[in-house]
C-alpha cells in the first residue's frame, strides 16, 4: 500500500477564541492565528486544525452552528480565512477545519424554519416526535444530562431531539435532501483549499429507529443516549456514501472522532478502504475518571501498566486493521495532560512534559500537538461554580448535587476533569493576559503559569517548548523519518510497572522510546541501545542498561551500519 501523502503530517490544534487577540476585544481571531504562522512552524508543525470558527452563539464554544458557510463576526471575516488558507500555504502548511455535522444550533435558519412551520420540508432535516401522554417519547439521557427531547414551544405532545445540549438539535441522516445539502456544504470549503476536516461525534448519527425506552441506568430514570445512538447498525452506510460523495472526491484528509468503536470495527473506519483517514485514539482519554461523560462519579485509580496497555492494545488492533491513529494528549474537550498524567504536583514539571510529550510522539501515526501543550501549561484552580464558561463543566457541577454530592467534591471534579482547562488563553509572555489580548480574555487566565510561557522558553535551551521543536526536526529528519512513519510497532510490555516503552523497526534500524512515569527511579536492559537521539532528565546508558529518574524519557535509535 502506497504511503498516504498525510502519514507525515505533524498536526497543531488552534482554539482560535484562546490562541491570540488581534482586535482588544478579549477573544482569539484568524487574524491572531496569522500572526503566529512561524512559531507554529517551527514545531515541524505541516497542518493545523482549527476548530470551529462558523458562525455560531457559542452554546457549545462554536460546536452549535448556525451557519455553515458563514464565519462568526468574533472571529473576523471568509476573507480573513482565505488569508489564512494562503498565508499557511506559504509556509507548507495544510489547514483542516472542524467538521460538525450530527447537530446544527437551534439558530440555525433550517431549524428556525422548522419550528415555524410543522409543514416546512426543513422540518425532516430533523427529528420530532409526537406523544399522546404528555410524556418524551423514551427515557434516553443526553450527553449533556437531562432528557434527549426538548418540548416544542407552541405544540403540545410534540418534541425534538438532542444528543448534546437542547441548543444542539441532532440532523435527521435518515433524510437524503439533508445528506445532499451537507455534502454540498462541505465540497464548497473543499473547492476553497481545505486539506480536510476533523469529523466531530460522527459516530451519533445513526440512531435507533425504534425509539423505545431502555432501562434506566441512574436515579433519574433515564438511559444513556449511546446505547441507542453511538455507532449503531447501519452507520457504515452513512458514512461509506458521505466519503464516497466528499472526501474521495478531493484527497481530502479525515480524522474521526469516533467514540464506542470495537475492535471489529476498525477496518471499516480506518483500514485502506476505510471510512475515515484516521480517527483518534481516545482509548486513555479518560483513563483519570470512572466515568467519561460523569466525571463527579469520582477519579479512576489507574497506573502507568493501565495507561501503556491502552496505547498498546490500540495500536496493535489498528495495526491489524491496517490503519492509521491521530495521536494526541491533549485537545479542546480535555484536561492539561501534565495535570492529568502526573497526580503529584511537585512533578508536573518541565521535565515530565517532556517525558510525556515523548511517550505519545513516536507511536505509529500522526501526532497532534493541542496549543500550549508544547509550552507545559497546567489546569488551573477555580473557587466557584460561576468562573466556569464549559456546558459540561456546569451539567456536571449540577447533576452531582442533584445526585448527593457536596458542592465541595461536585467543584473538585470539574476543576479536575473541566473542558476549560484546555481553553484558558495561550500564554505567549508573563504579562497580566500572558501576551493574549491587552483587555480582559473571555475566560480568565490559567493560575499556574510562573515560567510557563513562549516568550520565556524560545529564551530557554531546556525548555519544554525547544524540547517540541526537537521532537518535530527528529520526526522530519531524513535518516529517522523512514522508521518513524513505516516502522513495526513492538510494544514493550514486560518492563517495570512504571515505564511505557516501545520500540520502532523498519529493516534493520530501530527506535527505542523509554519513558518512566514514575516517582521513583527505573531500571532496563535492552538487547540493543544505540545513540542518542532525545533525551529529558536524567537518563544513564551503560552499556545495555538504562537507568531512568523519576518523569524522565529517552529516544535511542540503531542505523542498520551501527549493528
Amino acid at each position: 500500500m502506497a504511503t498516504q501523502w498525510w502519514k507525515n503530517e505533524v498536526v497543531y490544534q488552534v482554539y482560535p477564541r484562546s490562541f491570540q487577540d488581534s482586535n482588544h476585544d478579549g477573544i482569539g481571531d484568524i487574524p491572531g492565528i496569522i500572526s503566529h504562522l512561524d512559531y507554529i512552524k517551527s514545531l515541524g508543525v505541516t497542518m493545523i486544525w482549527v476548530s470551529p470558527i462558523y458562525q455560531s452563539p457559542m452554546v457549545d464554544m462554536g460546536y452549535d452552528i448556525s451557519d455553515y458557510q458563514a464565519i462568526d463576526p468574533q472571529f473576523g471575516t471568509l476573507d480573513n480565512f482565505k488569508e489564512l488558507l494562503a498565508e499557511a500555504n506559504k509556509r507548507d502548511i495544510k489547514i483542516i477545519m472542524d467538521l460538525v455535522v450530527n447537530h446544527t444550533s437551534d439558530q440555525h435558519e433550517w431549524f428556525k424554519a422548522a419550528l415555524a412551520d410543522p409543514e416546512s420540508p426543513y422540518r425532516d432535516y430533523y427529528i420530532f416526535k409526537k406523544t399522546s401522554n404528555g410524556e418524551a417519547p423514551n427515557n434516553w439521557r443526553s450527553i449533556f444530562g437531562g432528557s434527549t427531547w426538548e418540548p416544542v414551544p407552541g405544540e403540545p405532545d410534540t418534541y425534538y431531539f438532542h444528543t448534546f445540549a437542547k441548543q444542539q438539535p441532532d440532523l435527521n441522516w435518515e433524510n437524503p435532501k439533508l445528506r445532499r445539502a451537507i455534502y454540498d456544504m462541505i465540497n464548497w470549503w473543499l473547492e476553497m483549499g481545505v486539506a480536510g476536516f476533523r469529523v466531530d461525534a460522527i459516530t451519533h448519527i445513526k440512531k435507533d429507529l425504534d425509539w423505545l425506552s431502555i432501562p434506566a441506568d441512574d436515579v433519574d430514570g433515564l438511559a444513556s443516549v449511546v446505547k441507542k445512538g453511538r455507532n449503531r447498525p447501519g452507520i457504515g452506510d452513512l458514512l461509506t456514501e458521505l466519503k464516497q460523495e466528499t472526501f474521495d472526491k478531493y484527497d481530502a484528509i479525515t480524522v474521526g472522532e469516533a467514540y464506542g468503536l470495537a475492535d471489529k470495527e476498525l477496518p471499516a473506519f480506518v483500514g485502506p478502504a476505510g471510512y475515515f483517514s484516521m480517527v483518534f485514539d481516545f482509548s486513555y482519554m479518560n483513563i483519570d475518571v470512572k466515568n467519561g461523560d460523569e466525571w463527579y462519579r469520582g477519579r479512576a485509580d489507574w497506573t502507568p501498566v493501565d495507561l501503556r496497555n491502552a496505547f498498546f492494545d490500540a495500536q496493535e488492533t489498528t495495526a491489524n486493521a491496517q490503519g492509521y491513529l491521530a495521536n494526541v494528549l491533549e485537545n479542546h474537550d480535555q484536561p492539561r495532560v501534565l495535570s492529568k498524567l502526573v497526580p503529584d504536583k511537585q512533578y508536573q514539571t518541565p521535565q515530565a512534559a517532556k517525558a510525556l510529550g515523548t511517550m505519545y510522539y513516536f507511536l505509529p501515526g500522526v501526532p497532534f500537538i493541542y496549543q500550549g501543550q508544547e509550552i507545559g501549561m497546567k489546569n488551573f484552580e477555580r473557587q466557584s461554580i460561576e468562573e466556569f464558561n464549559d456546558v459540561s463543566s456546569i451539567n456536571n457541577y449540577n447533576t452531582a448535587l442533584q445526585d448527593g454530592y457536596t458542592a465541595a467534591d461536585a467543584l473538585d471534579a470539574v476543576n479536575h476533569k473541566s473542558r476549560d482547562n484546555a481553553r484558558t488563553p495561550m500564554q505567549w509572555d508573563d504579562s497580566e493576559y500572558g501576551g493574549f489580548s491587552d483587555v480582559q480574555p473571555w475566560l480568565a487566565m490559567g493560575n499556574d503559569r510562573e515560567g510557563i510561557n513562549v516568550n520565556a522558553e524560545q529564551q530557554d535551551d531546556q525548555s519544554v517548548l525547544k524540547y517540541y521543536q526537537e521532537l518535530g526536526a527528529l520526526r522530519h529528519d531524513s535518516d529517522w523519518e523512514p522508521v518513524i512513519i513505516n516502522g513495526d510497532f513492538q510494544p514493550m510490555r514486560s518492563l517495570s510497572d512504571t515505564v511505557v516503552g516501545y520500540q520502532r523497526r523498519l529493516g534493520q534500524q530501530v527506535l527505542t522510546v523509554l519513558v518512566n512515569l514514575g516517582t521513583k527511579a527505573a531500571r532496563v536492559n535492552l538487547v540493543q541501545t544505540g545513540q542518542t537521539l532525545q533525551q529529558a532528565g536524567d537518563v544513564q546508558v551503560s552499556g545495555k542498561r538504562v537507568k531512568m529518574s523519576p518523569y524522565s524519557a529517552i529516544v535511542l535509535g540503531v542505523m542498520p551500519e551501527e549493528g
